[in-house]
């Protein structure tokens, strides 16, 4: 390890070994070939949840470690983007110490937010150094708070061996991240979903196109039939065709507590509602104002849904029981199938106009379109004024503690 930059940024360059990829392959999607670009494994529709390895650190190593940690001295890390500054905002508001983990020389931008400035910074010419660092972080005391960027970059495999105390279940991440276990996990909870086509033959209304792995709305396509799809798709990646469905768009923000008993209440612990928002897209958002879906075709432009933004969203009143039950459906189906997820998560849903929900995605972690939220938002300001999902986590962290209940958020 060497210092550098200054005596509060560490910096670390060794490249540690991956280990093998871990996959599980289930139906219907798209299967381009093998895991090694070589034979197809199954068809379309073929293959049902076979698991492969998951080189997951165990649960009793973890709590190994937390019990050598001083729970006084605890430090709040996570990487430098997506939601960063209003996890470390929230660490600060509940008395805790900030670690942020980046690249090279600490992002100038939090010199001018210095509320939610980390106490230190972790450089790295690699995030997949980052497990070299272990020992820094546990020396820390740090609780490593996942974000979307963090998983991306680290690599879920990765995330998963690394062998410092992590927020919320680790499980969950390789549940979302896969669409097909997504998909298992939602159609469990009795969630209404889009429909799904197996092949291109099926394919008889407008369509999006996934490709697996996608995030901020990157890889996606819109097709309406048979040829147009196979004149867009990438058929070497991994991909689902998925109905389109016309309605409103509404990202709902959850958090679920396993140790909390007074609220809205589940079979175990409690589900509350933190705060809804839309995300701006580039170019979805603006293109249809320069013509029709053909027009823009006719002269070579596409719609991409690149996330560049959010905005802020309530529901009508009518409407906030449905997306209540939505949240403990999926809730009360992650502890059957994994142990529970824990902490925030979002659905992606959109509404029809016979006021239905149609669930697309879920994120079994804080979003970035909670960032609108960092006072709070119309929901949290009626559980606690100023109540952000940074300072939830916080809070969360902190009552574990103090009731000794740190290993039921922990993993």
């Amino acid at each position: 390890m060497v210092r550098g930059l200054s005596e509060d940024i560490l910096t670390y360059s060794e490249e540690p070994p991956r280990n093998p990829e871990v996959r599980w392959m289930s139906g219907p999607e798209i299967y381009p070939g093998g895991w090694d670009g070589s034979k197809p494994l199954c068809t379309p529709g073929s293959c049902r949840s076979v698991p492969k390895v998951i080189d997951m650190i165990d649960k009793s190593k973890i709590q190994e470690i937390l019990d050598e940690y001083d729970t006084k001295e605890l430090t709040i890390a996570t990487v430098c983007s997506h939601s960063s500054l209003q996890i470390f905002h929230g660490a600060r508001q509940k008395g805790f110490r900030t670690l942020g983990i980046c690249l090279g020389r600490p992002p100038k931008f939090y010199d001018a937010f210095p509320l939610a400035k980390p106490d230190t910074f972790l450089s790295l010419d690699s995030y997949g150094a980052l497990l070299g660092e272990s020992d820094r972080l546990v020396e820390e005391n740090a609780i490593v708070v996942p974000h979307g960027s963090l998983v991306e970059y680290l690599g879920t495999e990765r995330f998963e061996e690394m062998p410092v105390p992590t927020f919320g279940n680790r499980r969950s991440l390789a549940w979302e991240s896969d669409r097909e276990m997504e998909r298992e996990w939602l159609l469990k909870a009795g969630i209404d979903l889009p429909r799904r086509f197996a092949t291109p033959e099926e394919i008889d209304r407008p369509v999006i196109v996934k490709y697996h792995g996608a995030k901020g709305g990157k890889g996606f396509f819109i097709s309406k039939s048979k040829g147009e799809y196979l004149s867009k798709v990438d058929a070497t990646q991994r991909h689902t065709i998925q109905e389109f469905i016309l309605g409103t768009r509404y990202y709902i923000h959850y958090f679920y507590s396993p140790i909390r008993s007074h609220g809205y209440t589940l079979s175990k612990g409690t589900l509350e509602m933190l705060g809804i928002d839309r995300r701006v897209e580039s170019n979805a958002d603006e293109i249809f104002r320069i013509g029709s879906m053909d027009e823009l075709e006719a002269a070579g432009i596409f719609p991409s849904f690149v996330v560049t933004g959010n905005i802020p969203l309530v529901l009508r009143e009518s409407l906030l029981p449905k997306a209540f039950d939505l949240g403990e459906r999926v809730v009360e189906a992650s502890l059957d199938l994994f142990g529970g997820m824990i902490g925030p998560f979002c659905l992606e849903t959109i509404v029809t106009d016979d006021l239905k929900f149609k669930v697309f995605e879920i994120s079994a972690r804080i979003v970035a379109g909670t960032n609108v939220f960092i006072s709070g938002s119309p929901y949290s300001d009626l559980i606690e004024r100023d109540l952000s999902n940074g300072k939830r986590i916080a809070q969360e962290i902190s009552l574990a503690r103090d009731q000794g209940r740190l290993s039921e958020i922990i993993s």
